[in-house]
This record gives structure tokens, sequence and C-alpha cells, in this order.
């Protein structure tokens, strides 16, 4: 008997409210079979309603059935428990606090698995298959397990609420949609979950499409980042290496000049010795000689005086003092005077270099490019002052007001050759390397048959030759032609027409990072004339070619 017991569904001798096994069995008219005390407590609640239903069919009885023990299911289950079945099924998990609890459940309550929206209850698992197995409850809307199913009962009429007001955008029951909510906009709430869920989905694709997006972003800094610590990296090691080097040199400099100055002071040295030699020789002959004659001298004997006097022997010649020159005490002082105008010069150097640096090392900027400035005050904030480098300058050039004005004069001037002076062609470049974001203006004044060029160039652009050394002929210089009337933009040869309201103060804008250059006509407001957008490789120089009876002076900003 236990073995054919054991090979049946166990979960038939379970009370499908308590879900324990049956105590006092008795079996509805349906054939749903429950303990005793569970149905009747069920049918109990119900005696409101005036009607009595199976809680796993729905099926209805009127009037309420008369319930008689099932004898056979009652031995079974006694059985049963000789077989020492658990009391409760092991798969089943009861209601935690925190759980929505099935409502059909007496006793200890297993946690939901569904809620209806028609029956607005929820149901465990066992609970729940009238609702996948009957075709009329198949049609029910079954949710996630919620604990605000009440809520969707219209406190005044006791109804499903299954209309949206769009005018008080609130879910109201049919009777509500004939009174109060008459005229309104209402639809079904159906139709309104459908159009907000089509709502959400757009937002949801904007938020994820920004997701992506923002991800990207990240990658992007953190690639940066990567980039940036291998740059910095890179840049400390390459600087140490080279400084290093470049004490070496002094070192091997020092040590060079060194030896040359004690190589000369031993050959001083060796002179000074060998005519000291020769003069305490002579000093020795002189004595000699002198005690002779003193001896002579002394001689009273006329005869014998006569007779020795021809036998002296003649002086040889003499080291006169007027042939030995005395040396200040500080032989070697041009030497020193030579290395400290070495120092000085590399004390320029490294202040010039110095102030480079910084600033290209301060104006770093790897994150995304900053808007282009709109108004004349957003462009002084970054304000560049520049200052006109006198060893670039052409002999037709004249500086004033502290290296910022330049001045075309018809007389060459005459500046010492240095390697990056311009040659034949009428330029000049600032002493200031432009990086990062930084904006200049210049003022022009010109004769009617002069005229103000106003560049941007690399260093390195040629000093001599034609179209290598011109601001504008050349990959390596972009210029602004201002002939007077009119503008032009000219860059590797290619000449661009510009218009825009002809004004004597030019500005540019430069954002070295982004690529970007950008010539303004400055007057009561500022007018774009070009803007170039590429990829800047090297540090950029400001520069002026400045024609016949013609001035540009770099303006103080600040």
């Amino acid at each position: 008997m236990a073995e054919q017991v054991n090979r049946l569904d166990r979960e038939r001798f379970y009370c499908s409210i308590c879900l324990d096994l049956l105590k006092d069995p008795v079996t509805t008219g349906c054939g749903h079979s429950y303990c005793r005390s569970c149905i009747n407590t069920h049918w109990d609640k119900g005696e409101e309603r005036g009607s009595y239903s199976c809680p796993q069919c729905r099926q209805t009885f009127t009037p309420r059935p008369v319930l008689e023990k099932s004898s056979m299911l009652a031995d079974l289950v006694e059985e049963l428990k000789k077989t020492g079945l658990q009391a409760a099924p092991a798969d089943h998990c009861y209601a935690g606090p925190e759980d929505v609890a099935c409502d059909v459940c007496t006793g200890k309550k297993v946690k939901a698995l569904k809620s209806c929206l028609v029956c607005l209850a929820s149901y465990c698992e066992n609970h729940l298959q009238p609702h996948l197995q009957s075709a009329p409850l198949k049609k029910h809307k079954l949710v996630e397990p919620s604990e605000k199913l009440q809520e969707n009962i219209c406190s005044r009429h006791d109804e499903v609420m299954k209309i949206f007001c769009r005018t008080d955008q609130q879910c109201i029951c049919y009777l509500c949609s004939m009174d109060e909510h008459k005229d309104h906009d209402t639809v079904s709430a159906a139709a309104e979950w459908t159009e907000r869920q089509r709502e959400l989905g757009l937002r949801r694709q904007t938020i994820q499409q920004r997701f992506q997006d923002t991800e990207k972003d990240v990658k992007l800094l953190q690639q940066e980042e990567e980039a940036l610590n291998g740059s910095a990296d890179k840049a400390v090691k390459d600087s140490e290496e080279i400084f290093t080097e470049l004490i070496r040199l002094l070192q091997k400099r020092s040590s060079d000049v060194k030896q040359q100055i004690r190589s000369q002071q031993q050959t001083e040295l060796s002179r000074v010795r060998e005519l000291q030699e020769r003069l305490e020789q002579e000093i020795t002959e002189l004595k000699r000689k002198d005690h002779e004659l003193k001896q002579l001298a002394d001689t009273e004997d006329h005869n014998q005086f006569l007779h020795n006097y021809p036998s002296l022997s003649p002086l040889s010649g003499s080291t006169h003092s007027s042939s030995i020159r005395i040396r200040p005490l500080r032989i070697f002082e041009d030497v020193t005077v030579a290395v400290s105008k070495v120092r000085g010069r590399l004390q320029d150097i490294l202040s010039e270099t110095e102030t480079e640096i910084l600033q290209i090392v301060s104006q770093v900027d790897v994150l995304l490019p900053q808007p282009e400035p709109q108004t004349r005050a957003d462009f002084l904030r970054y304000s560049q002052e520049i200052t006109l480098d006198p060893n670039t300058l052409n002999k037709c050039l004249l500086l004033s007001e502290g290296n910022r004005k330049v001045t075309r004069v018809k007389k060459k001037q005459s500046y010492s050759n240095h390697p990056d002076r311009f040659i034949g062609y009428c330029q000049v470049l600032s002493r200031e390397s432009l990086t990062g974001r930084c904006y200049w203006e210049v003022e022009v004044e010109m004769a009617v048959e002069g005229g103000v060029h106003v560049a941007v160039t690399y260093k390195n652009i040629s000093r001599v030759g034609d179209s290598d050394c011109v601001f504008g002929f050349n990959d390596k210089s972009w210029l602004l032609v201002f002939g007077g009337n009119s503008y032009n933009f000219r860059y590797n040869s290619i000449n661009t027409p510009v218009s825009g309201p002809v004004s004597s103060r030019v500005g540019v804008y430069l954002d070295h990072s982004a690529g970007v250059l950008s010539f303004y006509s400055v007057s009561d407001t500022m007018t774009l004339l070009h803007r170039v957008q590429t990829t800047f490789t090297q540090p950029l120089y400001a520069g002026v070619m400045v024609c016949y009876r013609s001035t540009a002076e770099f303006c103080k900003l600040k």
C-alpha cells in the first residue's frame, strides 16, 4: 500500500489552502478536497457576498454546500503519515515580512508567485493553478506579486479603476467617468499604459544612448589618462637624460678648460724657470768677473797690473731687465671673463627656455575642447602679451614701445648678423611661444601703398630664400593679408578672399590643442574673418610682415 502511494503525486493529499496534509478531508461538488476547517473558514469570509466558490477552480455554489467527510482520503492520509512523509512539501517557501503572501492560504501563508489585476488577489504557485488551467481565468491579467492591489479599487465606488483621466492625470472607475469626470479627456488605463510605455521606451533609448556615449567618453578619458601618464613619464625621463647630458658636457668643458689652463701654466712656468736659471748663471759669472777685477784692481805693482790687464776675458751678452715683462698677478683673468660670458649666455638661455617650458607644461590640456569664446570679454580671458624678438627682426624694420611696436623704415639698420634674422623680407617673430588657448590683438597703421600682414608660424620657418621664408607661402605659416580695404587669407601659397568689416585692429585666437586658429576684425564688435581647423605639431609664434611706411603694434590687453 505504501509503495503504491509513494508512486502517486503526493501533493494530492495536501490541502491547497493550508498546504499541509489533509485533516478531516472533505470534497466539494467540483471534486476538490480540503481540510474541513480550511474550506469552512474560506467560505465564512464569503458569506457577506452570499456566494461560495472553490479556491482552485472558482466554481460557485448556492446555497452553501453541506460538506461530508471523505473516508477514502482520510485512510490514505493516515497511511501516508505512517510512511514518515514530511508535514509540508519541501519545495514551498513561506512568505517573510518583506514578501507578498498568498491571499488564499490559511494558517502559515506561502509566498505569492503572481498577483491578478482582475481578482485583485495574490496567489502562490499552488493556488495560481486555476488561472493557468481554467479558460475564463486565463484571460485575467497576471503581474508580479504586489501589495498595492487595493489601490486599484475606487475609494468612492468600490469599483476597479480601469480608466485614466488625462485631464486630472489620475486613474478612475467607470462610475467616476460618468460623474465628476464626465467631460474630461479619458482613455482606458490599458491605452494610457501603452502610451506611457512607448514614452518610457523612448526615454530609455535616450538614456541608453547617453549611457553608451558616456561610456565611450569614459574609455577615451581612460586612454587619455594612460597617454598622459605615459607622455609625462617619457618627458621626465627624456628631460633627465638631456639635462644629464648637458651636465656631462659642462663637466667635460670644465675639465678641458682646467686642463688647458694647467698645461699653459706648466709651459709658462718652464719658460720662467729656464730664464731664471740663465739669469742665476749670469749672476754667478758676474760675481766671478767682479772678483777677478777686484783682485787686479788691488794690484799695486804697476808692471804686474799692466801685464795682467790684457788677459781679462770679455763679458758675455747681458739679459737686460727691460726684455722681461712682469705680468700682473691675475694672469689668467681673461679666461675667467670668457667663462663668465658663457655662464651669462647659458643663464639667459635657461631663463628663456624655463619660461617657455613652464608655459607649455601649464597649458597641457587633455580634456575635451572648450567652446570657442563668443564675446570680446570671453576672448580677453585668454589674452597673451606679445613682445617681438630683435634677433628675428629684418634690417628694414625698427622696434619701439618695449619691443611691441614695429615700423618699416627706408634706411637699413646696422643690426648684427644672427641665424634667426629674416633676410630679404620685412618680417619679425614674437619672443613668446604660443600653446594652449591664447588671444592677442594687433593695431595697424598703413600708408596708401603700405600694408600689414598678421601671421602665425612655427619657429623653424626658413629665414632666407623665397617661398620657404615668406609667411603664407609654405605649410609652416598662416597669414591674414591686410591691404587697407580688404582681407585675404593665405596658407601654403593658396590665397582665399575674406569678407568682413575693415578695422585698424585685428584679433587672433589660438586653441593649440584643438587645432583652432581664428582671425577677427575688432571694433565696437568682433567679426570673425577666417577660421582654420587643423592639427598643430609644434609651438607657434606670432609674426607680422610690415610693408612700406606702415607700423604694427601688439596691444596691451591686461
